[in-house]
């Protein structure tokens, strides 16, 4: 068996998202009538379409088929040259495979997310917001990382300023957010600010957040504290009046009498102080006889609250994860629930135990998380957003946290609350570490996960990011 190929052109060139035509030419240089199958091998492979698959020759005759290249706009379609083959199999002579060989030049493009978790910080000295910076595009990515503020208000502290991230990852840049001037009373004030991504040779990527900063004493402290000291004042100043008078007519009856200031052996040398009226109504005798004999006084058959169960006391996230405190006082432990639509709370589990429903289709609306031993837990919920242009979730409400042994709660149990599709997690400030996993709809668990505060990554993130997918139960350990 003889064949001979040609490639035309042997190098391409095709943009993601597009496509291009490659023509592949063989001649049957046997002498038998053979048939030809085509197969494209290789990294390409799969962006790759052989037409005609199969090609019938006879002796001496030429054919070709055409080898479409059609790369996605992805991360995944490197940038540059990148080889390519197309097996020819022949089906009189199998054993004599011929794979020709050639190189398409994929060209670079860059596409850039920018994202702050969470958009709203607040404080009385500092904000630590953290900016997200995804690399979508199939190059590596160099920028450089800014703030401004209207009035220049605020001081920047971003760490790393300057980052290089390769394509299909993520890098999160911390930011430390102080204001130039203190409130020391009065009412918060919200601070907008803007982050600027900057890559060489196009515009920078503006990611605007609020700064909210509280007073250093609360509006109510300083008016207590004015009533406080204007009450004060008034007492001292009533008190130095009336002070002298008595001294005054104590000194002047004394010298009158002739006798000396020692107090007189005789109780009827002083005059008696007045009685204060008593504040205290005397209880009839009937309504104490009443209390005695019923209670409460509300008679027999008059139903008192007294005939009523008392209801028990909600048993929260914070009451597992006290009781497991209790046991194991030098222990680390986690424990949580879901607020499962449709049918509320679930009972708290703890340490890795499974919170909410698998296969339900039953959404999950909030969480209610509590710890031990870590110093205190943090969390942010990323729930569907309506308006989305992108079919992506928001982050409706900047973190909550809580110390040790306290209930904290992310997402809303209102009726019409939308789905939560994910939400962050950090515990001990991010000194600590937290692991978990989550089962999504339409799909399956997403597999256990941690952060890494020694890499610099203190928060993990449990979900997806996609609209339609939201949580349905999950899964958290310390």
């Amino acid at each position: 068996m003889s064949l001979w190929t040609s490639l035309e052109p042997a190098s391409a060139t095709v943009d993601p998202g597009g496509s291009t035509t490659v023509r592949l030419r063989l001649r049957n240089t046997g002498d038998v009538v053979d048939e030809y199958r085509f197969e494209a091998v290789g990294p390409l492979a799969p962006w790759a379409r052989v037409e005609p698959q199969v090609l019938r020759l006879y002796p001496g005759t030429t054919g070709s088929v055409d080898i479409a290249f059609a790369p996605p706009r992805t991360p995944d379609a490197t940038a540059g040259p990148n080889p390519y083959a197309v097996r020819i199999t022949p089906t009189e002579h199998p054993e004599a495979t011929t794979v020709p060989e050639g190189n398409l030049t994929i060209t670079p493009f860059t596409e850039v997310r920018a994202e702050l978790v969470p958009p709203t910080v607040k404080g009385r000295f500092r904000g630590r917001p953290k900016l997200a910076v995804d690399n979508l595009g199939n190059t590596k990515l160099t920028a450089s990382v800014s703030g401004s503020d209207n009035g220049d208000q605020l001081s920047y502290d971003i760490h790393p300023s300057n980052v290089q991230i390769d394509p299909g990852r993520a890098a999160f840049v911390k930011t430390t957010l102080k204001p130039r001037q203190i409130i020391w009373f009065g009412s918060k004030e919200s601070r907008p600010y803007t982050l600027a991504l900057q890559r060489s040779g196009v515009d920078p990527l503006d990611v605007e957040g609020t700064y909210v900063q509280r007073s250093f004493l609360p509006r109510w402290l300083a008016t207590f504290l004015g009533v406080f000291l204007a009450l004060a004042i008034t007492f001292v100043m009533l008190w130095i009046a009336y002070k002298p008078q008595v001294r005054s007519a104590a000194t002047e009856k004394l010298q009158e009498a002739g006798i000396s200031t020692l107090p007189p052996s005789s109780p009827t040398a002083s005059p008696e102080a007045p009685k204060a009226p008593s504040s205290v109504p005397t209880t009839p005798p009937a309504a104490t006889e009443t209390q005695k004999a019923g209670g409460s006084g509300a008679g027999a058959g008059g139903g008192g609250s007294e005939d009523k169960e008392a209801k028990a006391p909600e048993r929260t996230a914070a009451t597992a994860v006290q009781e497991l405190a209790a046991q194991d006082p030098t222990g680390r432990h986690i424990c949580y629930r879901a607020y499962v639509s449709g049918q509320g709370w679930t009972d708290a589990v703890c340490d890795g135990e499974t919170a909410g429903t698998v296969g339900e289709e039953t959404p999950l609306k909030a969480v209610n998380i509590a710890v031990s031993g870590t110093k205190g837990t943090s969390s942010a919920a990323f729930v569907h957003n309506p308006g989305s242009t992108n079919g992506e979730g928001h982050f409706p409400d900047p973190w909550s946290g809580a110390a040790d042994g306290i209930d904290n709660y992310v997402g809303s149990t209102k009726k019409d609350a939308p789905n939560m599709l994910g939400f962050t997690i950090n515990v001990g400030g991010g000194s600590s570490s937290v692991c978990q996993t989550a089962h999504v709809h339409d799909d399956a668990w997403l597999g256990m996960e941690c952060d890494a505060p020694e890499s610099g990554y203190d928060f993990t993130y449990s979900g997806t990011h996609n609209n339609d997918l939201w949580l349905e139960a999950i899964k958290l350990k310390v």
